[in-house]
């Protein structure tokens, strides 16, 4: 058993694996930027140490820092949380290098699997089912057009080492094809270091769904149901709910046993995320994520499982505490991602929280590191919260997150609440009539 785990990250995260941490008895311990030096992590934790200043390079993301921390704690292990350095490879070797555990895939399947196009070819090899594209990266012009004339328009040109939109074009005629691919490339760069680019055929109406999986080092995986994260904002996730309200019984059980085959076939340890499409019909494989995700409270309050300890028990070295067998869905879970930023126009909304009050009764459960006179800062992601209700029915739950979206009070910032008491109103989710164009269509006038 570990005895001391370090959390390299801040945040709603950080709070989540101390709270995991605390339940198996291991201690804490916290770092944290000058701008962070009163956050609810840090308080929390049993040791913290300042790693650098506010801005994440020099802080979060400083690898020399972060070593020194780790070494100076003596801890046994170390919880990446979600972005950061979460899935760098090199931040996995660091770990290694100082002989402590990385709570999360090794190094050599985290490199391999960041190259998507990689990826997806060795899984086409083994029949799951990709979206149509090339194989790999496309190296040249030349060879774009190639494979766009073989699978023809509209198209996606995606970065093979990225995520979050970025190096993203969607090409719908010949004439802005190459312009779209040079752009992509340079913002790929910029973004990720590589300007790698796949193609793939570009789903019109996809609803975007994804599967929980956990490993242990014994080749037992599991999967965690599904989560529909189809609502997003210029491709980041806002909203998601298990199970997902289109799959029928039979396609759910497909995809399930797909995504369990696919990590067998990648040899993937710990817990991680296989994303897909789906067309109304038939899903498509598009990514892997070698972490635990920000939604992954959805899984665990549909299925009743902690994925957190979970993982921690797999990096100990055990078997896994559950069989697929004794995992089903006991509710309807959905958990809105409370951004502070305007609601209207999404810009950040920096400042100091004056006033909070967080919802509460049955079902509902707020993952959050605010309190009262909290700084949400500008030099981080804009999410201070996640709400996550749980019904015995779709509606249930979606009548709950509204109640409970009313009792959420933020005084001292905007927030996005109101953004999501339309969306939960609006007919299209109701009634489930609704794609991964649906807010930049409705609500930002995009198409």
């Amino acid at each position: 058993m570990f005895k001391r785990v370090l959390i390299a990250n801040r945040g709603e995260i950080a709070v989540r694996v101390i709270r995991a941490c605390r339940e198996l008895g291991i201690e804490t311990v916290a770092v944290y930027s000058t701008e962070d030096r009163d956050s609810v992590h840090v308080k929390l934790a049993d040791q913290s140490i300042c790693i650098g200043p506010p801005e994440a390079k020099k802080s979060y993301l400083h690898l020399f820092n972060l070593a020194q921390a780790i070494f100076n704690s003596k801890c046994d292990a170390v919880h990446p949380g979600y972005g950061f350095l979460s899935e760098n490879p090199n931040f996995v070797r660091v770990c290694d290098d100082l002989g402590v555990k990385f709570i999360g895939p090794d190094a050599e399947t985290m490199e391999k699997l960041a190259d998507k196009s990689h990826v997806k070819a060795i899984l086409e090899e083994h029949g799951i089912p990709t979206v149509p594209g090339s194989r790999g990266s496309v190296d040249s012009e030349e060879s774009l057009i190639k494979v766009v004339d073989r699978i023809g328009y509209p198209v996606l040109l995606k970065a093979a080492w990225g995520g979050g939109g970025k190096g993203m074009r969607v090409v719908r005629e010949e004439s802005e094809l190459i312009d779209a691919y040079r752009a992509a490339k340079l913002e790929a760069k910029a973004a990720f270091g590589r300007d790698d680019i796949y193609v793939e055929k570009f789903i019109e109406h996809p609803r975007h769904i994804e599967v929980q999986i956990i490993a242990d080092e014994f080749g037992n995986v599991v999967h965690i149901g599904e989560r529909d994260c189809t609502l997003q904002r210029r491709h980041q996730k806002l909203l998601e709910e298990s199970p997902s309200p289109v799959l029928k019984e039979f396609t759910r059980k497909r995809l399930h046993e797909t995504a369990v085959r696919a990590a067998k076939v990648l040899n993937y340890k710990n817990a991680g995320t296989l994303e897909f499409l789906f067309d109304g019909e038939d899903f498509y494989f598009i990514e892997i994520n070698t972490r635990i995700q920000v939604e992954h409270p959805v899984s665990e309050m549909c299925y009743g499982v902690d994925l957190i300890k979970e993982q921690i028990r797999v990096s100990e070295g055990k078997e896994l505490s559950f069989t697929q067998s004794a995992l089903s869905p006991k509710f309807h879970v959905m958990e809105c991602r409370i951004n502070a930023e305007d609601p209207v126009r999404f810009y950040p909304s920096p400042g100091v929280v004056k006033d909070l009050y967080l919802p509460g009764g049955p079902g509902v459960r707020v993952d959050t590191a605010i309190r009262c006179n909290s700084k949400v800062s500008p030099y981080y992601d804009s999410m201070i919260a996640k709400l996550i209700v749980r019904g015995n029915s779709r509606e249930e739950a979606r009548i709950r997150m509204l109640r409970s979206l009313d009792e959420f009070m933020v005084d001292g910032i905007k927030t996005s609440i109101p953004f999501f008491k339309e969306i939960l109103v609006s007919g299209e989710f109701i009634n489930n009539d609704y794609d991964t164009n649906f807010i930049d269509k409705k609500f930002l006038g995009k198409g």
